[in-house]
């Protein structure tokens, strides 16, 4: 290591997988997974859908996607760590607010823009990217392990 907690290879992974790992975020903020409004269910579905997708791309994690009388819930596990290790739990969301009012976005709420290294998207910030984040180390970690 080098002056970071995390070992070289997953560094490496991280960085040779960037471009992909941009581009599978950049399709999950294109699902317009708009919880409050029925008329998005459809699209909530291929949004907790296509993350159990990545989580099992990703590395061994046991993933389901459960259906509740709101939204579905994705959950991902990884249950061969060393007996002893600690448990961590990763919360995040996929689903976004409304994009109303359309006329005051400068692009398409659901069309990601970059920009000086930023990402303008409904849900690019909240909570879309930081939710990713973690899948995106997690698949960096078992590739190379």
């Amino acid at each position: 290591m080098s002056g970071s907690l995390a070992p070289e290879p997953v560094l490496a992974a991280l960085e040779a997988g960037a471009e992909a790992d941009l581009a599978r975020l950049l399709e999950l903020i294109r699902i317009p997974s708009v919880s409050a409004d029925p008329h998005y269910r459809a699209d909530v579905r291929r949004a907790a859908d296509y993350l159990a997708e990545q989580f099992r791309a990703a590395g061994p994690f046991d993933v389901t996607v459960h259906d509740t009388p709101g939204n579905p819930v994705v959950t991902a596990e990884w249950r061969q760590a060393a007996t002893n290790a600690p448990t961590v739990l990763v919360y995040g969301h996929y689903d976004v607010q409304p994009p109303d009012p359309l006329e005051k976005w400068h692009s398409p709420p659901f069309e990601p823009t970059l920009k000086d290294g930023r990402i303008y998207a409904r849900g690019a910030s909240d909570d879309k990217s930081p939710m990713f984040l973690p899948l995106t180390v997690a698949r960096a970690y078992f590739e190379s392990v």
